[in-house]
């Protein structure tokens, strides 16, 4: 029976039917085509400009399309790290009227880069382990939340710089599940897979000489096993305290906002003699810091990037004579006359090349070592002209990283 074109989008661009659907992707010419860098695929994946955004096209079956887009749609909704997905396109036809296999459409992420673009140049030993690490967070938030990965990897990532770390976020679902609670073995599973391909690809980096002979990479994959269950043990396991220790579950709690997670929820119980006090966190959100800065200034930003605007926040509120002055009403004036005023400073053209979060905190970082070099204090906008001038301008652009 002939189909015909068919969009499915919560929010449908018409501009999406200007796209040349009755051609396979890999026949789509350099006029629609972006060139932005690819992870590894088992699927034809092309980036488009539509509507002054990049949009992801992945070829793919209709059935496993429409069961991705729901995925995705309902991580986001939970506040999981993925990609947005846009649209599901079915009864594409070719010139003939052949089918051509289903398109499922995602937002591309600004800022983010593939792992392979991350490691393009020879990377430090200390910067694999940090993009790891957040691969493991990533996990712990998808478990919590019931989602089995199924193809935990480093190519079904996408990173963003978040202050000197990296945030993870999801962007292949189609292997995945999503449960109202993983058993253990379902999260052991994900894990092992995870760790079995993050060995394999750091060997494929390794073979192309993109990081060095002297990094073992079945101690470093494994990492991210140690690093999940480091953390997954401390943000849901019961802890028993003397009832003398009460103070105990204030610190508990500091640990977990110091990990990037809120408790929302916590479950206290007594033994029977009433000796003992059992605690276990019960809902736990991560975003412990981007959801403060969010309320304090209305900024979308990364959670190790909120981490130390809050911290510049405190300092701002001691030296600028507002000690006793509410830090929401602080907040005001930071973001005037620091935050913006030291973005401000950046020439226009090179604003873009990063997210203005991230620029701020390198802009801080370069701050702190020219003070240090120095012995003294630096003003912040004379090192902002510094940092311009010796690192920004010599910076790639990963708006839409080419």
């Amino acid at each position: 029976m002939h189909k015909t074109l068919e969009i499915t989008a919560a929010n449908v661009d018409p501009a999406l039917l200007d796209l040349p659907w009755n051609l396979p992707l890999e026949e789509w010419g350099e006029d629609v085509v972006v060139a932005l860098p690819r992870g590894i695929s088992r699927h034809i994946v092309r980036f488009v400009k539509l509507s002054g955004r990049i949009l992801a096209v992945k070829e793919i079956g209709e059935e496993v399309a429409y069961r991705e887009y729901n995925l995705l749609r309902d991580l986001e909704k939970v506040d999981i790290p993925t990609v947005e997905a846009t649209a599901v396109i079915t009864g594409r036809t070719d010139k003939n009227g052949e089918p051509l296999n289903c398109a499922l459409v995602t937002e591309h992420l600004p800022y983010s880069l593939p792992y392979r673009a991350l490691f393009s140049k020879r990377m430090r030993t200390e910067t694999v382990l940090r993009l790891i690490d957040s691969l493991a967070v990533l996990l712990v938030r998808l478990h919590i939340n019931g989602f089995y990965w199924g193809d935990c990897s480093l190519s079904n990532t996408l990173f963003r710089r978040d202050a000197g770390a990296f945030a993870a976020y999801l962007v292949d679902a189609e292997t995945g599940e999503l449960h109202e609670k993983l058993t253990i073995g379902q999260r052991n599973y994900d894990l092992d897979l995870a760790r079995t391909n993050v060995i394999g690809e750091l060997m494929d980096l390794q073979a192309g000489a993109l990081i060095t002979d002297d990094i073992d990479t079945i101690e470093t994959g494994s990492r991210i096993v140690e690093r999940y269950e480091k953390l997954w043990t401390e943000i849901t396991a019961t802890e028993r305290l003397d009832i003398k220790d009460k103070w105990k579950i204030e610190e508990r709690i500091k640990r977990l906002n110091n990990l990037g997670f809120d408790v929302a929820e916590l479950i206290m119980t007594t033994d029977v003699d009433g000796t003992s006090l059992i605690i276990k966190p019960k809902v736990v959100d991560a975003g412990h810091y981007s959801r403060q800065i969010l309320r304090l200034t209305g900024m979308d930003v990364e959670e190790q990037q909120a981490r130390h605007m809050i911290n510049d926040m405190h300092t701002y509120q001691v030296t600028s004579g507002r000690k006793d002055v509410p830090l929401e009403i602080v907040a005001h004036a930071w973001l005037d006359e620091i935050f913006e005023g030291t973005l401000a400073k950046v020439p226009t053209e090179l604003l873009a090349k990063l997210e203005p979060a991230q620029i701020f905190h390198e802009i801080l970082e370069h701050k702190w070592y020219l003070s240090e070099k120095q012995g003294s204090e630096v003003d912040i906008f004379l090192a902002t002209e510094s940092y311009v001038r010796d690192i920004l301008q010599n910076r790639a652009d990963e708006r839409e990283f080419i």
